[in-house]
């Protein structure tokens, strides 16, 4: 049996930072292309931990969050529309990377582009693997 976290006034402080920040980055994705469910998701774990009352809504967003990745595998064209956008992503992140006169152009702008590239191939592999192994 594990014992039971210390909930010092530090703890809860850094949890309530961090799960509002990865909850509100996360809402904002949900609309903008990105991961907002699984940010929305990990947020509420982040704030479940020190926090019992939020521990009740992870389940139903959990629940959304896996069916969101199953859909987004589902088919062919899915899949490979996803593929194509993350390649796109990954070529502007190049573009605007070594372009500097683009307007925002430069490395920073270019280096977030490529990770929201690589980010999303890592999901759309979780999501294959995961939906694959619930297939099985």
């Amino acid at each position: 049996m594990s014992k039971p976290r210390r909930q010092t006034p530090l703890r809860r402080g850094l949890a309530l930072v961090a799960g509002v920040a990865l909850l509100l980055i996360g809402i904002a994705l949900l609309v903008l292309p990105g991961p907002g469910l699984l940010l929305v998701l990990a947020g509420l774990l982040v704030l479940s931990d020190q926090f019992p009352a939020a521990a009740r809504y992870v389940d139903p967003v959990r629940e959304r969050a896996m069916r969101a990745a199953s859909e987004s595998v589902s088919s062919p064209v899915r899949i490979t529309g996803a593929a194509l956008t993350a390649a796109a992503l990954l070529a502007v992140g190049l573009l605007w990377g070594l372009m500097p006169e683009l307007p925002f152009g430069g490395w920073p702008t270019g280096a977030g582009l490529i990770l929201s590239s690589l980010l999303l191939v890592a999901l759309l592999v979780y999501s294959y693997r995961t939906t694959r192994g619930r297939d099985s």
